[in-house]
């Protein structure tokens, strides 16, 4: 490629030509940092919404490519034409929770719905969160599997993965990074 820093963008005809090449590509250099930002796949009137496992995967490659952690940015024609927030947005509205740190549930709950995530009783997908006592479920955009922290009194105690379907934790992690849950503000401006 064009050397360090240098990211090439490859344009495909289609969404499934992308995602054929972004397969090919681990074969031929599996150390190549290779993102693809994949379609909506809604039409411009349709009634409802991307899937949310679409908007989670785009804002992580978004990310990557913002930190430039991105060679190789992958696109079919038809995405690479529409309009995308500025960085800025998805650089002021993403967040980093460390084990250890302060937290203020308030001050959280209020990130949190900024950022547009949903407040719901049992977390299943991405862009969710839940909270019992000082128990916090969190689903961050962009990643695979939901978080649990465990705080003490404000303090974050722990951080793990839990598997959705039987709720029980897998393993620890030291920090998690939470994106915004939409691609664009929805604010008054």
């Amino acid at each position: 490629l064009g050397g360090r820093g240098a990211m090439l963008l490859v344009v495909t005809a289609n969404p499934l030509d992308a995602r054929r090449l972004l397969d090919e590509i681990a074969w031929l250099d599996p150390e190549l940092r290779v993102h693809l930002l994949p379609d909506w796949e809604t039409l411009p009137y349709d009634n409802f919404s991307p899937h949310q496992d679409l908007v989670s995967e785009r804002l992580a490659t978004l990310h990557a490519v913002s930190r430039q952690e991105c060679e190789l940015l992958i696109v079919a024609a038809a995405t690479a034409v529409t309009r995308l927030a500025p960085p800025a947005f998805l650089l002021g509205h993403t967040f980093f929770m460390k084990k250890g740190e302060r937290l203020g549930l308030d001050a959280l709950r209020s990130q949190l719905t900024l950022a547009g995530y949903h407040h719901v009783t049992q977390v299943v997908a991405a862009g969710e969160y839940s909270v019992r006592g000082g128990l916090i479920d969190l689903f961050p955009m962009g990643t695979q599997l939901p978080y649990r922290i465990e705080l003490f009194d404000d303090e974050v105690e722990t951080i793990r993965t839990f598997d959705v379907d039987s709720q029980r934790t897998l393993y620890p992690v030291p920090e998690i990074r939470l994106l915004p849950a939409r691609e664009f503000p929805l604010g008054e401006a």
